[in-house]
């Protein structure tokens, strides 16, 4: 009776970006999915935001537009005038913010919500969210003109803990082009634990769709939980058979952006030594089946800005049914132990 009542939601989900294969038995149906399910969709997802993509490209910078179309990551170093950028790291570093950790195998990712209240604490990171060029950037990788989720997110990572850290495997976020961006307030040097892409897997390419439409046929029963969930992982010695290359290392200096397609293969690579990576992270994912670019009124001035501490507060209500891996973690600096 509860599979019969819940059947309409998990078919009303096909039209969406849901995309676990456990939870929903229809998106994880080895008899749809072996019938073209889960390739059709990422197939016209991808079709979609592509097309949205070429009506986004005012204001954005033909060598930026190019390095993306091709590798579907754009990498800026000294983003912000020198004395921007420090006046952003020295007031983000030098005050207290409600904080909320989730910990996966040996690292923490603390997150602090970008609202009005940080913004008032720490008004020069205006000079990045409302720069011509990152706004840009973000609508044509995200394939929206909505405002991103922000934050500021520290990575804290103990490397001699036993239990690693499930984001250092690589894999696609989604089946669908999605956008995150990292603007790196401290330097990320090899042994941190820097962010690694590999270039040109954002293309849905023939390889790429068989490789999708394979792996749906056994994500569902998967022994790893997060490919089971839609996040699905590829190893290292798949790449070439996928026309590939190897992953891209990404270790920078502070001040440095990089904006991606995290339906693309990407990991953070495994830190060897205890490291702290501070960044302003921001993250945008709306239906992947929409034709539109805009009408997204959670972008709204007023709203936009008030999302997260939304989302944070409704899903505490309804954790029991919705789940919510991010807990308070009390008032604290950036880079508190």
């Amino acid at each position: 009776m509860s599979s019969m009542l819940a059947a309409p939601w998990w078919v009303a989900q096909l039209a969406t970006g849901a995309k676990s294969f456990r939870d929903n038995p229809v998106i994880g149906s080895q008899r749809l999915n072996a019938m073209g399910l889960h390739a059709g969709r990422a197939r016209l997802a991808h079709r979609l935001a592509w097309a949205r993509r070429a009506r986004l490209t005012a204001g954005l910078p033909a060598a930026d537009r190019e390095a993306f179309d091709r590798d579907g990551f754009v990498i800026v170093r000294d983003f912000l005038p020198t004395a921007l950028f420090a006046a952003l790291r020295d007031a983000v570093l030098a005050h207290r913010f409600d904080t909320r950790e989730m910990r996966q195998g040996n690292t923490i990712t603390r997150r602090i919500a970008i609202g009005p209240g940080f913004l008032r604490t720490v008004p020069a990171a205006q000079a990045l969210l409302r720069d011509d060029r990152f706004r840009a950037l973000c609508r044509y990788v995200g394939s929206f003109r909505s405002e991103p989720l922000h934050y500021i997110q520290t990575i804290l990572t103990d490397s001699g803990a036993p239990d690693p850290d499930p984001q250092t495997n690589l894999h696609a976020d989604t089946f669908h082009p999605t956008l995150k961006a990292w603007f790196f307030l401290n330097d990320v040097e090899e042994a941190d634990g820097p962010f690694s892409y590999v270039p040109g897997s954002h293309r849905l390419t023939p390889a790429r769709l068989a490789w999708e439409h394979a792996r749906s046929l056994t994500a569902g029963t998967s022994e790893d939980f997060l490919s089971a969930r839609g996040s699905l992982r590829v190893r290292a010695e798949e790449l070439p058979g996928l026309g590939l290359p190897g992953a891209q290392r990404f270790p920078v200096p502070a001040n440095t952006l990089v904006v991606a397609d995290t339906c693309g293969f990407h990991a953070r690579v495994a830190a060897t030594r205890p490291s702290r990576r501070l960044e302003l992270w921001s993250f945008s994912r709306r239906n992947p089946f929409v034709p539109w670019t805009g009408a997204d009124l959670l972008s709204m001035p007023g709203i936009a800005e008030r999302r997260i501490d939304a989302m944070w507060h409704i899903r505490d209500r309804f954790q029991n049914w919705a789940g919510q891996p991010w807990k308070p973690s009390g008032n604290k600096l950036v880079l508190d132990d």
